[in-house]
């Protein structure tokens, strides 16, 4: 199984930055890329930034520019930082993990998530 735990979420200032970081254990398979999604309640779950095994990277058009995710394949780390955070960041932030399992010919795939982080932005 995979196991997947954030920290770092808070409450912070506009303006302000935090670093987020997710540490997977387990495997299910090959880790094809990690990232995040955040959720407001009575909301969808919405994506914010992956990363690849690769290294590639793509943003959500709120975030990017702001945002910045890293990770360390070796540790199975991954890292959100949030700077200039505005009051509409504020939700909950998941960790995801992806992984590929199962032969070439019969490729399946399954999500994994983290238990969530609150991060709060006041204005």
């Amino acid at each position: 199984q995979v196991q997947l735990v954030e920290s770092g979420g808070g409450l912070v200032q506009a303006g302000g930055s935090l670093r987020l970081s997710c540490a997977a254990s387990g495997s299910a398979g090959s880790r094809d890329a990690m990232g995040w999604y955040r959720q407001v309640p009575g909301k969808q779950r919405d994506f914010v930034a992956a990363i690849t095994r690769d290294g590639s990277i793509n943003y959500a058009d709120s975030v990017r520019g702001r945002f910045t995710i890293s990770a360390d394949n070796g540790k199975g780390m991954v890292y959100l930082q949030m700077n200039s955070l505005k009051p509409e960041d504020t939700a909950v932030y998941y960790c995801n993990a992806l992984f590929s399992y199962g032969p070439i010919e019969n490729v399946r795939t399954r999500n994994f998530w983290g238990q969530g982080t609150q991060v709060t932005v006041s204005s």
